[in-house]
């Protein structure tokens, strides 16, 4: 994350109204894709850059709005151990979600071409989901991005190692209008 604020994290402290549950569903659910570090009960912390930033205030401004309260914090941890193992939870969810996706293109390596093309997208989209939130890449990312392509070279259009429908180069990972340096 290039223009993270060194040692700085963003924290989000709030209180949901119990009733309707439907409103602290939401809110769970818009944390979990932003990749929240869960500190304690209603207490979420990212590490602090001007889109998180955005994001959290975003969702404190939704909380005031059905009903609950929230304030929003710049802090440092404690100490650099007490960083660390934050980042280390943070980074253990993204290693379960490529692994998933690993283990997804595996088994779409055995499919039929048609259906191979419809994972591969699938896949590529999920990857691109997975990427919005993950702070501390680990070295499943590169696994996972590698596996998805290697699918899609095995696709109807793997000889020319052009994507037809993304415009990319299945085999480099270039996509249309990308510029290698």
């Amino acid at each position: 994350m290039e223009d993270r604020m060194a040692g700085q994290w963003v924290l989000l402290a709030y209180r949901i109204p119990r009733q309707p549950s439907t409103l602290r569903v939401t809110i769970w659910r818009k944390l979990d894709r932003l990749g929240v570090a869960r500190l304690g009960d209603g207490l979420v912390a990212l590490p602090a850059d001007a889109r998180t930033r955005e994001q959290i205030d975003w969702i404190a401004e939704e909380i005031g709005e059905m009903g609950g309260s929230s304030t929003v914090w710049l802090a440092a941890a404690g100490s650099a151990a007490q960083e660390r193992a934050i980042a280390a939870e943070m980074r253990s969810a993204r290693v379960a979600e490529y692994r998933a996706v690993l283990e997804q293109a595996g088994a779409a390596a055995q499919a039929r071409p048609g259906e191979r093309g419809r994972v591969v997208k699938r896949l590529q989209a999920e990857l691109r989901r997975i990427g919005r939130r993950d702070y501390f890449p680990p070295p499943e990312r590169e696994a996972a991005q590698r596996a998805v392509r290697a699918l899609a070279a095995t696709g109807p259009d793997a000889r020319s190692g052009l994507d037809a429908r993304s415009g990319s180069d299945a085999r480099s990972g270039i996509g249309a209008g990308e510029v290698v340096r």
